[in-house]
């Protein structure tokens, strides 16, 4: 009976949007001032909503087909959930790949949000979203280079590879020479990403819409709201690069102690438009690639020390943040002035690439989130209450919320202990978090559904930033989080200064300030004790 029922929607389905689909379509032909790519797109739109329609329907349907009758919190269920969990995110996975272009973004997004989707689809979509994107023919290559520069690449560069060195949902990077001799990487953006990004995004909305009101729990309309925000921008590469020189302005002026040891490729501004950019080619080891970075004579560590320092600046100092800084997105070179530790080791450098999702945080906002932060390292419950109901986390599930943020359980997060939110990263810590996330899945998505997208899109950064951190360090380390705790509470300071400039006002932060930098020395003190203790151990 279930399985007719099944049919019967998917087939209802597939008509729906084929009579959608055509009907659109004729009328965005005879409308359009480019038929053919109006006839382009108006072939692929109905195809995609029908496999959508299809693809949605099956997932719904396996979910309340093989749940039903199974008692919440029993073994057979939760076997059950782990079951389907696994066949709709093969599912999802396989629609996204067909798709391709926008659908390959909203995996990847899906693949960052680790414990706040089911772990099967975190797991499955990052596996794979990362390695198997689209790639553009050389041709198409060509086109974007004559509509943009009125010329193809070997007429616009002295050299220029035409197998791409990498490929990403939106566009792909050529390694060329530039005439006076300058390597250069070049970005292209895919062709039908102009075509089709607007029916994607509409289709897309439509599939999660329909999901919510069959299943109220299944409330993920807030990531395609955020798709729909950042994805014009993303498309744009002028934003991009402008936004990379912004984000080094800020650097020197805002963190000038570690300016020269973050950077950002040289835009070409003569060789960019808003779907090619044309930035200065730097040779360097993915952050997540220790042996590489080891073989450069460089600390993983000290990699670690520097990309917490950078980011905690950006999120409580700047303002303005890098939200997609997975492994891929950040590269580490010695530093080019040959500088090195005490020990003798080189330095490092930090490369920051794809600089097409930023997020700024107002003036509160920063603050708020900064005072959340310093709290949850100097377990304050007061403090992490006040501040997670600023941000919108409300009173019943700001503990769900500083959960989140930490990977930690509640009872964890305000333990006095100096290493109370180091998660070591071992199967028994893994298996804890998925046991959380999910008995508090329904909590979870309310939680999602209220916080302004700005801090989801924090969230989504920090899980990025933890997975980096957990391939350099096998786990967290209480040195990042003595990081984060120390930008964390001079930023809440230099916010409390910015407000009362008064002389009574500068006292009690210099005097924080002192009680801040003992508190950092304890746990300083700690860390040294502990690591001392392991090693006796071993």
């Amino acid at each position: 009976m279930a399985t007719r029922l099944l049919w019967r929607a998917r087939a209802k389905l597939a008509v729906v949007a084929t009579a959608f689909g055509g009907g659109a379509a004729a009328a965005a032909i005879a409308s359009s001032d480019d038929p053919q790519r109006a006839l382009k797109v108006c072939t692929t739109v109905p195809t995609r909503l029908i496999r959508d329609s299809i693809t949605a329907a099956t997932i719904a349907f396996d979910y309340e087909y093989s749940l039903f009758g199974l008692l919440e919190g029993s073994p057979e269920r939760s076997r059950a959930k782990h079951e389907v969990h696994v066949r709709c995110a093969r599912r999802l996975q396989e629609l996204c790949f067909r798709n391709g272009g926008l659908y390959i973004k909203l995996g990847q997004h899906i693949g960052q949000l680790e414990y706040l989707v089911p772990q099967e689809y975190v797991q499955i979509m990052r596996e794979s979203m990362l390695n198997r994107c689209p790639v553009s023919s050389y041709e198409q290559v060509c086109e974007v280079f004559k509509k943009e520069l009125g010329k193809t690449p070997d007429e616009v560069f002295d050299e220029f590879e035409p197998i791409p060195i990498a490929s990403a949902s939106l566009a792909q990077v050529h390694t060329a020479r530039t005439r006076d001799g300058q390597k250069v990487a070049v970005k292209v953006q895919h062709t039908h990403m102009t075509d089709t990004a607007a029916a994607d995004h509409a289709t897309v909305q439509l599939i999660v819409n329909t999901l919510h009101w069959i299943f109220p729990s299944f409330d993920y309309r807030w990531l395609v709201e955020e798709m729909q925000e950042s994805l014009p921008k993303e498309l744009d590469f002028l934003v991009e690069a402008k936004n990379s020189e912004k984000c080094m302005d800020n650097f020197r002026k805002l963190s000038p102690h570690i300016a020269h040891y973050v950077y950002a490729p040289m835009v070409y501004w003569n060789l960019t438009t808003s779907k090619l950019l044309t930035m200065e080619f730097i040779d360097g080891a993915q952050v997540n690639d220790v042996k590489t970075i080891q073989r450069l004579g460089i600390r993983p560590n000290e990699v670690a020390r520097l990309v917490s320092e950078a980011f905690a600046d950006m999120m409580f100092k700047h303002g303005f943040v890098h939200c997609d800084p997975h492994a891929a997105n950040l590269l580490v070179r010695p530093m080019p002035s040959g500088e090195r530790s005490f020990l003798g080791k080189r330095k490092p450098q930090l490369v920051l690439l794809d600089h097409g999702l930023y997020k700024e945080l107002d003036f509160h906002t920063r603050a708020n989130y900064a005072a959340l932060w310093k709290g949850l390292i100097f377990s304050d419950a007061n403090a992490i209450k006040e501040n997670s109901v600023k941000l919108g986390a409300g009173e019943d599930l700001y503990a769900l919320f500083a959960g989140i943020l930490t990977m930690r359980p509640w009872n964890r997060v305000i333990d006095t202990s100096v290493d109370h939110l180091v998660v070591k990263g071992d199967e028994g810590d893994r298996s804890e978090l998925q046991m959380y996330a999910s008995q508090y899945f329904p909590q979870i998505t309310e939680l999602l559904r209220r916080l302004p997208r700005v801090i989801l899109l924090m969230l989504k950064t920090n899980d990025c930033l933890r997975a980096v951190n957990n391939s350099l360090l096998q786990g967290s380390s209480l040195e990042t989080f003595m990081i984060i705790g120390k930008v964390a509470s001079e930023a809440v300071a230099e916010a409390k200064m910015s407000q009362r400039r008064s002389f009574l006002c500068w006292i009690y932060v210099w005097l924080e300030g002192i009680l801040l930098e003992a508190r950092l020395f304890g746990m300083q003190i700690a860390l040294w004790l502990l690591q001392v203790r392991k090693a006796l151990t071993w």
